[in-house]
Formats: C-alpha cells, structure tokens, sequence
C-alpha cells in the first residue's frame, strides 16, 4: 500500500464538528424538507445506465441534488442546472468513475467546484479518505456545508491544490471540468502515488508519459465523453 501523509496540515479544513461561516449563504434545513426536485424513483432510473446505485444511496443523492440547486440559485455553482441533467451528467459520471476505482485508500479531487466526482465517491465509496481541493471560497463553502448535510466526513482544502504540503500524495488524485487541463496537471501529477482518474473527452484527454498503463472508457449516453484511468 501506498504511503500517505495523514497528518492534517494548517490551515486544512475538515467537516467534522464544523458549521460554515455565518456570513455563507447557507440553506437552512427546513428548505431542504420541501418537495424534492426528482423522486428517488427517478433519480434511480436516470443513473440506470451508468451503474447499480445501492438503495441506501438515493435519499442521500435527492438531498445533495436539491442543496445543489438551491445554492446553484444564488451561486454559479454550475452551469448545469436542470435536475435530470445534473444527475445525468454530474451525479452519473462521477458514480461511474467511483465504482471503476479499484483499491484505494486515498483521493485529491482537485478542482472540485460542486463536488464531482469527490463527494458521489464518498458517498459509494465511504472507506476512501476523500480531500476536496477547490480554492474558490463559496464554492468551498458549499463543499463544507454539502458534506454536513450528507453525513460525510471528508477533508476540504479551500485552497489551491499546489499549497499542500509537498510530502502529502493520495492514491489516486481525480480531475473533472477543470479550466485548464495542462496546468491542472501541473498541479495533479506529483500528488498522484499510484493513479489519475480523468473525466474528460476523447480529443482532450492529454497524453501522461509518467502514467503508462492507460485504459479509456466510453461514458455510457454519450458519443465523446471517457473516464480515462491512468497508472504509474
């Protein structure tokens, strides 16, 4: 197994026992107890495609689909912002890769804006110690107040990734829908002990010399998008 650094360095920030900041725009519970946008029913069948969600998962999927659209109101959280979109696009793709994993004990999503894929892994995949990098402050935000609602102890560096500390690697570092891919890889590439998972398209996904053993698969409903699965 891999060695990572589990020490959590200043400045770090985790969802445990935290609130975010009162200054936040955050939803209070009793908005969230309100007519969910999807039924679990459909929510179950528009992530038929991509895999078998286990039964438990859907309540904690319906309340992270309407805390995103909520805050997606007041905070350009993503420019996805129909329901049956967003669960097709940003919930699908990111289950999808989480189940095509493999062993891991570790995982950067780095750039993580909304939380994809970092938080539907954590969600399917709970015994991964899951960091959230997304050095937009609301966004972090978010992140913080999207783990508390799910019950998700997981770790949010409201910083850039390159300000980690340069002894702390994951298993597996994650990137999708960043702004600029090259240098996002500048940034992923020495934090990666063992793979980089890419969500990406078939004409951007970049070559990793440093990352041989490569495997690219088609994202079930579309044409050009791949999870793309590279290994050093």
């Amino acid at each position: 197994m891999f060695h990572v650094e589990h020490s959590r360095p200043q400045g770090t920030t985790s969802t445990r026992n935290q609130q975010p900041p009162t200054t936040s725009p955050r939803i209070c519970d009793t908005e969230l107890s309100s007519m969910p946008a999807l039924p679990e029913s459909r929510i179950a069948a528009l992530l038929a495609p991509y895999l078998a969600v286990p039964p438990a998962l859907f309540g904690q999927l319906s309340l992270y689909l309407d805390l995103l659209l909520k805050w997606n109101a007041r905070t350009n959280l993503t420019a996805i912002r129909e329901p049956e979109e967003i669960v097709c696009r940003h919930f699908g793709e990111s289950l999808f890769a989480a189940q095509r994993l493999g062993p891991c004990e570790t995982l950067l999503d780095l750039g993580s804006g909304a939380g994809f894929p970092g938080l539907p892994i954590a969600l399917l995949r709970p015994e991964i110690q899951v960091t959230l990098a997304e050095s937009q402050g609301k966004k972090a935000v978010f992140l913080r107040e999207a783990a508390r609602t799910l019950g998700l102890s997981v770790e949010v560096w409201g910083n850039r990734a390159e300000a980690l500390p340069p002894e702390r690697r994951f298993d597996t570092v994650t990137l999708r829908a960043v702004d600029n891919m090259a240098a996002a890889l500048v940034a992923a590439e020495p934090r990666a002990a063992h793979r980089l998972v890419l969500l990406t398209s078939r004409a951007g996904a970049p070559s990793l010399p440093d990352f041989p053993e490569r495997i690219e698969i088609a994202i079930p409903g579309s044409e050009d998008r791949i999870l793309l699965l590279a290994t050093r």
